[in-house]
């Protein structure tokens, strides 16, 4: 079933310059990009995007390090595209992360992850609006 989702490349990715080695795993893997664009989030962006983390200890340090520096915010469209999108993110902790994934080949630390992905159909909608209303 195709389907969007949202995939944020973090600014430790985009710091080490991987922005276009991370589009081509999702091309290569069947993920179109259909809106894409860098830009720095605000602290009111990212505390408002993630604000479902907020009663959370790490949610202050979450938005000071998604306001760092620049982040491309990416809707992708394909075949069961939120879950596709995990497994190509791997885990969270990138010492989890399956060999190849792009947490195990590009991220630093469980902070910087490299990626952030949507982790429902549901979140994905919401995730999607809040950088690219009109599409």
């Amino acid at each position: 079933m195709t389907q969007r989702t949202l995939s944020i490349i973090k600014p430790d990715a985009t710091k080490k310059n991987v922005i276009g080695q991370i589009v081509s795993r999702f091309e290569q893997n069947g993920l179109k990009p259909v809106e894409m664009r860098m830009m720095t989030l605000t602290k009111d962006q990212a505390g408002e995007f993630y604000a479902v983390h907020k009663a959370r200890p790490f949610y202050n340090d979450l938005c000071k390090y998604m306001c760092s520096g620049p982040v491309v915010v990416m809707a992708l469209e394909g075949n069961d595209a939120v879950a596709l999108n995990r497994k190509l993110m791997g885990a969270t902790n990138p010492k989890e992360a399956a060999p190849g994934t792009i947490r195990a080949d590009f991220a630093d630390s469980i902070e910087a992850n490299a990626v952030h992905g949507s982790d429902s159909l549901e979140n994905a909608e919401r995730e999607i609006r809040f950088f690219f209303p009109n599409i």
